[in-house]
C-alpha cells in the first residue's frame, strides 16, 4: 500500500507549518514515520524527519533500544541524528540537507538504514530484559 506525504515548510520561530514545498509517495517502511518537515536554515533548507520503532516498547526496551541504537549507517547518509526524549517511545530527529530532486530517494534510503538498524536492536535487546528491569 502507497502513502502520500506531503512536505511542508515549518516556521523556526512559531513552530507552524507555512506551505507545502513537495509530497512523496512511499511505500516501505513508513511506519516509522512520527513527522517530516522542511526548515529553512543558514545555509538553505533541511529535511526532517522524526522516527520512531514503529511499535509500542515496553519500559525495558526503551532504554535498551537507545542504548543499542547506532546511528552512524544513517549518519553516513550525511543526516544528523538527535536522540529524542519527549514521547513515549524512542524517537529520532534526522536532519539533513533538502534536495527537492531526490527527497523521494533520501527519504526511502533514510527509512531503510533505520529499519535495518532497528531489526539489529531488536534482536541484540531481545534477552535482555533482566538486565534492564533489576534493581
Amino acid at each position: 500500500m502507497e502513502t502520500i506525504y506531503v512536505i511542508m515548510l515549518k516556521d523556526a520561530v512559531t513552530g507552524f507549518l507555512e506551505k507545502e514545498i513537495c509530497s512523496i509517495t512511499l511505500s516501505k517502511h513508513d511506519e516509522y514515520i512520527v513527522n517530516m518537515y522542511a526548515a529553512k536554515t543558514d545555509d538553505g533548507m533541511s529535511l526532517n524527519l522524526r522516527l520512531s520503532t514503529g511499535r509500542e516498547v515496553s519500559d525495558w526496551e526503551y532504554d535498551a533500544i537507545y542504548d543499542y541504537y547506532d546511528p552512524s549507517s544513517v549518519e553516513a547518509s550525511g543526516a544528523t541524528v538527535s536522540e529524542l526524549d519527549d514521547d513515549y517511545d524512542p524517537v529520532w530527529l534526522v536532519s539533513l540537507p533538502f534536495d527537492e530532486d531526490n527527497v523521494q530517494q533520501t527519504v526511502e534510503n533514510i527509512l531503510e538504514l533505520h529499519h535495518n538498524e532497528l531489526a539489529d536492536v531488536f534482536d541484540t535487546i531481545k534477552d535482555k530484559e533482566s538486565e534492564y528491569t533489576e534493581n
